[in-house]
């Protein structure tokens, strides 16, 4: 992918990403692309929201409950299939292009709703 065009550090705090604790993970069917059903706690502040995220390839839903994750929570919904995705879990693409989950390193316990800058 090729590098984007520059932006100012104003344009990056635009951008509300914040950490969110997976309360609970099913598959998607429904999906036009092998996808998981998410629902996050993003703190007291932004609650529990919804997101579908397209990483069958390395994730089972048995396996993501309790995970930290980053997601970008001030994008408008956007309706995937039948259900309402609330924010964007965010990934990154491994060798095959394949999505790997964004997360704190866990060195420290990160609360859910903290912003990252």
């Amino acid at each position: 992918m090729p590098l984007t065009s520059e932006i100012t550090f104003d344009d990056f705090m635009k951008v509300d990403i914040r950490v969110g604790v997976i309360v609970s993970a099913e598959p998607f069917p429904e999906a036009r692309r092998p996808a998981i059903k998410l629902v996050i706690d993003l703190g007291p502040e932004i609650g529990q929201k919804k997101s579908s995220a397209q990483i069958t390839r390395h994730y089972a839903p048995e396996t993501l409950v309790g995970n930290r994750v980053l997601c970008v929570v001030n994008f408008p919904p956007r309706q995937i299939g039948p259900m309402r995705s609330e924010v964007l879990t965010l990934g990154v693409p491994d060798a095959d292009g394949e999505v790997v989950l964004v997360a704190p390193d866990g060195i420290a316990d990160v609360a859910a709703g903290g912003r990252l800058f």
